[in-house]
């Protein structure tokens, strides 16, 4: 029987970096995390910590290729970091495909991390089956995905889908209005508790108990994100709308909330032709996206 060829995956967050041996079917053999250290080390300490995983697998396995997620503003073509904000000094302009490809002789592909995650979640997820998608994860920031029969559309500067800068009414931007990190800000405030105490899990639990408070930061965390949605699918009407971020493993909660949030805010005719679901893929969307964007493109590297 033919061996399947195995994948390095890596998923570069600002926090930490996700990364497994996966093969075509997106099946790990072995997962892994390390922190990513991005303000003590910023760009040079990330470029080290991928060359000494993909050296690590290559040691024990044969490896194919390299598939990486990263934040940032990504040309995938050059596999370059356009632009990233401080919170990895030096990271703009990093050209991680060139250096991965020039040190490790193995062929390579870089992608943004939110893209990543919509293309996972197409590829395995909550958007298998569709022609058009509109992925939106939710955290400290939000960003968004396009994809268009499996593919990203990437826009004329390679930033479609940034959601998180869009102008929903009140002072601020959606990412402002209705990321995680607004709503702990809000509940932290209302409880007198340092922000540095609280966490998402922690306001949800509140909620569940009855707490008022918990439940209207969470309720004003919803009312933009329904806003923001609501823009997306005037303009796009796509069949799916998909929610993730750690946040929405809080689906039970959610879901039927935003639901009303949506159906308040849109035409029937609109919101009865896309579906809402939440994302399943969890951790590893973006290494399996970053891997299925790898096979997209395993002709061109």
């Amino acid at each position: 029987m033919k061996r399947m060829k195995q994948y390095v995956c890596i998923d570069i967050g600002g926090t930490s970096i996700k990364y497994g041996l996966a093969d075509e079917q997106g099946t790990f053999t072995v997962k892994s995390s390390m922190d990513t250290e991005a303000r003590e080390k910023g760009a040079e300490g990330i470029q080290e910590k991928i060359l000494s995983i993909v050296d690590g697998y290559r040691e024990l396995h044969e490896v194919a290729g390299v598939a990486i997620s990263t934040a940032g503003i990504v040309d995938p073509k050059e596999g370059r970091i356009i632009y990233a904000g401080e919170s990895i000094p030096g990271y703009t302009g990093t050209r991680l495909r060139e250096l991965v490809e020039r040190s490790c002789e193995l062929p390579c592909t870089v992608e943004n991390d939110v893209n990543c995650a919509g293309l996972g979640e197409f590829w395995l997820g909550a958007a298998q089956g569709t022609k058009s998608a509109f992925c939106i994860t939710v955290g400290t920031g939000i960003g968004g995905c396009v994809l268009l029969d499996g593919r990203v559309w990437h826009g004329s500067g390679c930033s479609a889908g940034e959601i998180g800068y869009m102008q929903v009414g009140g002072p601020g931007t959606l990412e402002d209005l209705a990321s995680t990190r607004h709503m702990v800000e809000e509940a932290a405030e209302s409880h007198h508790t340092p922000v540095s105490e609280v966490d998402g899990k922690m306001v949800f639990d509140w909620a569940r108990a009855g707490d008022a408070d918990a439940v209207n930061a969470i309720a004003h965390m919803l009312t933009p994100l329904a806003k923001g949605i609501c823009n997306v699918c005037y303009v796009l009407n796509p069949e799916v709308v998909v929610v993730g971020g750690g946040i929405m493993a809080q689906e039970a909660y959610l879901k039927p909330r935003l639901m009303l949030e949506l159906q308040e805010r849109m035409l029937p005719s609109v919101l009865n032709h896309t579906r809402l679901e939440f994302a399943k893929l969890q951790n590893d969307a973006g290494m399996l996206g970053a891997l299925y964007y790898f096979l997209q493109n395993a002709s061109r590297v």
